[in-house]
């Protein structure tokens, strides 16, 4: 009797296996470190970058007017400095910090991920697509400087939710991000033009995002090469990363963004970080939006797992499904960078599963924002190298569940936007048993 009890307990656990997200892999982080082959003098520069990314900014500093932190690494934090958003939200506690006087956002948790905030359109109808930073430095009173007689007032976000005007991003991981600026255009352009036939018969295209010059506000034109960095490949070099994001998400202007995007409550001369000319070293004469620039250049890329989660023989077969049902075709294994300076970046293998183009990702995902060539609906292919210790998924942080994530990919066109390119793949997940599922889950939380 006890035998059958067990024999049923058994089979009914069997017949209930359901593939689940085996969740955020534990272990070292093995990510954080720059590349292993520097030289002395680029990892004299990978340090001094690191120091500043780490550094927390005052109002003497030229933090603010608006902001949305004040520290790169504040958003950049989880599993190591230079990823994506920690566990616990740092927004939260920097809103009333050294008396500062703001409200904290519906959308901003304690347990969920830092956010920024843009408008879909502005009060006129026209389309908008910008940052709005969350907090406002009145009242602020901290070592560097004092904003007490500052007056300058939050926005109505709630209002804005309201109105379902807002839309989030979360951090990108800047992991092994100078062997993504290193990629050729060509190279792109070639695994682009790859499997084109397996690819059209899933409704699967993509476009390099070329950004052409536009007379907008805080949006550059380049010279018609392939951007690759941020949500929607907005961003076209590292540099122009690293100034656009100290300019909008911490309001310190600098020698790309030379003026401030709001002149009010300004504490220090403008721009308020530039080249010192007269330190003592190379590294500390560059300017700090050049030293966020080399330390992203110079880090390693993560580490994935050979075993963990569900070991080697699951890993192995679910990055076999992970190329046979599709996966591969926008999220490619990996591409090469080209001739560079930088013999740590010459010529190297890059396995970071994106191809990074834009794909239109249907309505359940499209978040009405416009940039460059990316419309309301397309988004770069996510690099999934680190996934496995990613908290929150998708562009604006919306679940903490993998498989969620899968499925957001699939949605119908509606009277606005396409169909999802990613649906065929999807469909095909969906049909694998749910230890293939579970598989390929194990693979990519082994990344």
């Amino acid at each position: 009797m006890i035998g059958l009890t067990i024999f049923l307990a058994c089979s009914a656990q069997a017949q209930f296996f359901f593939a689940h997200d085996p969740g955020i892999r534990r272990g070292p982080a093995g990510a954080g470190d720059n590349l292993a082959t520097l030289t002395a003098g680029q990892k004299a520069f990978f340090e001094a970058g690191r120091d500043a990314f780490l550094e927390a900014e005052g109002i003497g500093d030229g933090l603010g007017p608006r902001f949305n932190l004040d520290s790169c690494a504040g958003c950049h934090a989880q599993p190591a400095t230079g990823g994506t958003s920690p566990a616990v939200n740092p927004q939260v506690g920097i809103a009333t910090a050294f008396g500062a006087k703001n409200v904290v956002p519906s959308f901003i948790r304690s347990d969920g991920p830092v956010r920024e905030a843009r408008f879909k359109f502005k009060p006129d109808g026209t389309r908008d697509g910008g940052v709005h930073a969350l907090f406002v430095i009145s009242g602020r009173v901290d070592e560097t400087g004092n904003a007490s007689t500052c007056t300058i007032q939050q926005e109505d976000f709630g209002a804005q939710v309201a109105r379902h005007n807002v839309i989030f991003r979360i951090p990108t991981a800047t992991f092994g991000l100078g062997l993504v600026e290193a990629i050729p255009d060509a190279t792109i352009l070639a695994n682009r033009a790859a499997n084109s036939a397996t690819k059209a018969t899933l409704g699967i295209f993509g476009q390099p995002q070329r950004l052409l010059p536009t007379g907008d506000p805080n949006r550059n034109g380049n010279d018609g090469t392939i951007a690759r960095f941020g949500w929607k490949a907005q961003n076209k070099s590292l540099l122009l990363f690293s100034g656009e994001a100290y300019n909008v998400e911490q309001g310190i202007s600098n020698e790309l963004f030379t003026q401030e995007r709001e002149e009010a409550c300004q504490f220090k001369t403008v721009p308020n970080n530039i080249t010192d000319v007269d330190a003592a070293t190379g590294a500390a004469t560059i300017s700090d939006m050049e030293k966020f620039a080399f330390f992203m250049r110079f880090l390693a890329p993560p580490e994935p797992s050979a075993t963990t989660p569900g070991g080697a023989a699951s890993i192995t077969r679910g990055k076999a499904l992970f190329v046979a049902i599709g996966c591969a075709l926008c999220h490619t294994p990996m591409l090469r960078t080209g001739n560079s300076p930088v013999a740590a970046l010459n010529d190297q293998p890059v396995n970071l599963y994106s191809d990074l183009l834009l794909h239109n990702m249907g309505p359940g995902l499209a978040d009405d924002i416009v940039q460059g060539q990316a419309d309301g609906d397309e988004f770069r292919t996510a690099p999934l190298w680190g996934l496995g210790q990613r908290i929150f998924l998708l562009h604006d942080g919306r679940t903490t569940d993998l498989l969620e994530a899968i499925f957001a990919h699939k949605s119908i066109r509606n009277l606005k936007y396409r169909s999802s390119e990613a649906n065929g793949v999807v469909g095909r997940f969906r049909s694998l048993g749910d230890a293939q599922k579970q598989d390929l889950l194990n693979f990519l939380r082994s990344l």
